[in-house]
């Protein structure tokens, strides 16, 4: 293993793909690691730029050989995970990688990766927040909405695992603030 892994996780809805496209777009030597799922694709997402949309049966056969540094069953069939060779690929390059994931993927990266990766769990200021920042997406329906409450409020427990708490109240504040985190990180 070599290179550094700076690791976003986040409640859905928190802001942590926005701060990981600014740290993208400033940091040339950082590279996005693409998640595998298996969840229908969103919006305009591509498959192998903004995930790798596998089947369900596609990704239990990579789970059983092992090519997941990591995965999780989020929902009933509906998988994420973090390959290997996507890894091994941008440390290949010379780059280092960043995360955007689930917190239990965050923990459980942060494990694999030690002291060469920098966990940092994005928040925002209130549930009351969130809920209004995932209405406005428009994304998901209300039965889906309210599983993804539900889901952040028990992630949020989850803060204290982390090596940073980064609030998203003010985007461009947290934007200098992720810029500095990575900033300390890499030069060490």
């Amino acid at each position: 293993m070599s290179g550094k892994a700076i690791i976003f996780s986040a409640p859905s809805g928190s802001g942590k793909t926005t701060l990981v496209k600014y740290l993208l777009q400033h940091n040339p030597d950082l590279e996005f690691s693409i998640s595998a799922t298996t969840r229908p694709s969103r919006g305009s997402e591509v498959h192998g730029k903004d995930y790798y949309f596998l089947s369900t049966d596609e990704f239990r056969k990579k789970i059983n050989n092992e090519e997941f540094i990591e995965w999780e069953e989020v929902y009933p069939d509906i998988f994420y995970g973090t390959l290997k060779l996507e890894i091994q690929r941008i440390w290949d390059a010379g780059k280092s990688v960043v995360f955007d994931v689930d917190v239990k993927g965050g923990i459980n990266l942060k494990s694999y990766f030690g002291d060469k990766g920098l966990s940092i769990f994005v928040k925002v200021p209130s549930l009351s927040h969130l809920e209004k920042r995932l209405r406005e997406r428009a994304t998901d329906s209300p039965e889906s909405l309210a599983r993804r409450l539900a889901k952040a409020e028990h992630e949020m427990s989850f803060q204290d695992q982390f090596d940073e708490v980064l609030i998203n109240d003010n985007l461009g504040d947290a934007q200098q603030k992720a810029q500095g985190l990575y900033e300390k990180f890499i030069s060490h």
